[in-house]
């Protein structure tokens, strides 16, 4: 069975065709972030017309790519939240009009659950094991950082989440501070490279907070934000290289989010960890939740943990019947997953 899978919840404009929920038979992305760069963070606005104006020809070529024709989609499946209100506007009524126009049935799909199904998609190359249920997910992105108990497809419940900023939104914040540009994520690691060791710890001269927020599952990085920018303004002594303290946030936020998984993990008893989201392609995390959990980490390659089409796809085969929607699927920017 082939799905189309169509994202535009942000700042990606997206499309990949997958069959059987697996197997990646095309992954079309059109990034936006040379558009925001100069603002420092997505404009809502400007992401909605370059949505608008490259959306048919992203899906095209992903169905080109695919070598795959309308008639041999089982569906077509879109981000329907939660987003940016503009850009998911963009999406679902896009496909709204294709699936009517084709005849194939439309789905819509919870951004943060397919992104726990980015670790369900076979890439050529990549060594694949189908991730064992029940497992416990770490979504990091710009927008969300979140622990997801995952006892079977469409079963969750939110175990952790952050009580402020999102790890990707304090990357970026922090890269702004030491003037690295957008998106922070990125732009840290690669400051902090020089600084840190293979290991990815941080060099003893400097060391920044961590949040524990003990007897919780939850994540705080405001703290560590203000740590940062006290730091660059000289405010707590004379401040060292940029890069020292991009490795010194770096390793404290890989620091928390690794330690509070794996204890996360082990207490609920679970089979396997999923890594997933735009954070989820930081070396340092991938490499240091692997050392530390004594189960199975999947994390899947870079460019799936960035908004795309395929999480999208993979996440509507699984769960088929249940997303099934029509000609009155809206956006929810808003969309909620996982309820407490």
């Amino acid at each position: 069975m082939k799905i189309l899978g169509i994202e535009t919840s942000c700042d990606e404009t997206a499309a990949a065709v997958v069959e059987d929920g697996r197997w990646l038979r095309s992954n079309v992305i059109a990034s936006q972030f040379h558009l925001h760069a100069q603002h420092g963070g997505v404009v809502p606005e400007v992401a909605a017309r370059h949505h608008l104006e490259v959306i048919l020809q992203v899906i095209d070529e992903a169905l080109l790519d695919a070598k795959t024709s309308w008639s041999e989609l089982a569906a077509a499946a879109v981000t329907a939240g939660p987003g940016l209100a503009g850009p998911l506007l963009v999406g679902v009524n896009t496909a709204k009009a294709l699936a009517y126009a084709h005849d194939v049935a439309l789905l819509g799909v919870n951004h943060l659950e397919a992104h726990l199904y980015a670790n369900w998609l076979e890439v050529d190359g990549r060594e694949y094991v189908i991730p064992e249920l029940p497992a416990l997910g770490l979504i990091v992105s710009g927008g969300h950082t979140d622990l997801i108990l995952m006892r079977g497809h469409g079963d969750y419940e939110r175990i952790g989440r952050t009580r402020d900023d999102a790890a990707g939104e304090a990357f970026d914040k922090a890269a702004r501070m030491l003037g690295l540009g957008f998106p922070g994520g990125p732009a840290i690691e690669r400051t902090a490279r020089d600084a840190s060791s293979a290991s990815g710890d941080v060099k003893p001269s400097l060391r920044l907070p961590r949040a524990w927020l003990k007897g919780t599952d939850d994540f705080s990085f405001s703290g560590l934000k203000t740590a940062v920018l006290h730091t660059v303004r000289g405010e707590t002594g004379p401040p060292p290289p940029s890069e020292e303290i991009a490795a010194a946030f770096q390793t404290s936020v890989v620091d928390v989010l690794t330690k509070k998984t794996v204890e996360a993990a082990v207490r609920e008893g679970v089979r396997s960890i999923l890594l997933s989201g735009g954070v989820a392609a930081n070396t340092p995390l991938r490499e240091t939740l692997v050392a530390r959990s004594p189960l199975p980490v999947h994390a899947p390659p870079p460019v799936l943990c960035t908004d795309n089409g395929a999480m999208i796809a993979a996440c509507a085969h699984y769960r088929f019947e249940a997303l099934a929607a029509g000609p009155d699927l809206d956006p929810q920017p808003g969309m909620k997953f996982a309820h407490v």
